[in-house]
């Protein structure tokens, strides 16, 4: 399987149930959190979806902008049989192709994959913070991701085990 066998393109409402069938294992795993479906929906224009020539899906991502500089990297799937392949990669080229477009300039993810988010450049956050006139901003937010990215004690439930990494985009 080479690049030119899968297409990158913005998610359709259409591809919700399949969105939501990709990323399920990784629920079922506890790899990501479980959403309903309406929150998919909701959150549709943020996905880019991966197709194979076929026109099935085989993966998904979206970017979630938090603050006028940073986005969050989410719901990053990719099908078991297509791991390996360059489509990850070619979902989180996208998704910072399009931070940039936005003007953001740092990417944040929580995430089990150190590795493969290591290899795209994030790095672990460790205890990094932000400026406290924009996180007295960000607290309000009711956002699970920006409580995630705040490090907040109401999402360590949610965060055990995972690394809050994040990179700068040149």
């Amino acid at each position: 399987m080479t690049k030119q066998e899968f297409i990158v393109r913005r998610a359709q409402t259409r591809d919700v149930p399949h969105i939501q069938a990709l990323v399920e294992p990784l629920v079922q795993q506890r790899i990501l959190l479980g959403k309903d479906r309406v929150v998919f929906y909701e959150a549709v224009q943020e996905f880019r979806v991966v197709e194979d020539l076929e026109g099935n899906l085989i993966g998904c991502g979206a970017l979630h902008v938090i603050w006028e500089d940073l986005g969050e990297v989410r719901t990053l799937a990719v099908a078991e049989n297509w791991l390996g392949h360059g489509v990850g990669h070619a979902i989180i080229d996208r998704l910072e192709a399009d931070a940039r477009e936005l003007g953001l300039s740092r990417l944040f993810c929580l995430t089990f994959e150190v590795g493969f988010f290591g290899r795209h450049g994030f790095v672990d956050m460790g205890t990094e913070t932000v400026d406290p006139a924009v996180y007295a901003e960000l607290v309000r937010s009711p956002d699970e991701g920006v409580a995630e990215f705040l490090d907040l004690a109401r999402v360590k439930p949610n965060t055990l085990g995972n690394t809050r990494m994040l990179k700068r985009l040149g």
